[in-house]
């Protein structure tokens, strides 16, 4: 298993796993995103998105795909990780969790705060696997989201 920093070339196996992420949430409907959009998101002027790949005997295992937040009550950034997917023949080696050490080492390398995501009540698997490394559920915080319609009736009010 080799874990690297994702580089111009990778946004085709990314756009894929993303894909294949949408599915496995069974949510395939509400993905757009294309290679071009990832490749600007990634690579372009102004990059907002970070990844890393992880690759077992050459081939794109895994991937990770995250961007920095702020906290303003520590004063630094830290990692939401947006994605996170292994694909299926590659499951329960390890990957995720190296993915994740690889964040983590990310976010201690460069003086981050934190490390945060959100998963899926149902994705018990991901679950155990986020406890197990010492990651805790934020109970407390209800997620909202604004998107669509509701966007742009927000955005012209």
């Amino acid at each position: 298993m080799t874990i690297r920093r994702a580089g111009p070339g990778d946004e085709a196996e990314l756009t894929a796993m993303i894909h294949e992420l949408a599915a496995f949430e069974r949510a395939s409907h509400e993905c757009t995103v294309t290679e071009s959009q990832l490749r600007t998101a990634l690579f372009g002027d102004s990059p907002v998105l970070h990844g890393h790949i992880a690759e077992v005997d050459g081939q794109a295992a895994a991937g990770a795909l995250w961007f920095l937040n702020f906290s303003t009550w520590d004063g630094v950034a830290g990692i939401y990780l947006e994605d996170l997917f292994v694909r299926p023949q590659f499951r329960r080696r390890g990957l995720a969790r190296a993915l994740l050490s690889t964040l983590a080492r990310e976010c201690a390398d460069n003086g981050y705060s934190r490390l945060s995501w959100a998963v899926l009540d149902w994705n018990v698997d991901a679950i155990a696997l986020y406890d197990s490394v010492g990651g805790r559920p934020q109970n407390e915080w209800i997620t909202y989201r604004v998107s669509g319609p509701e966007l742009s009736a927000l955005a012209s009010s």
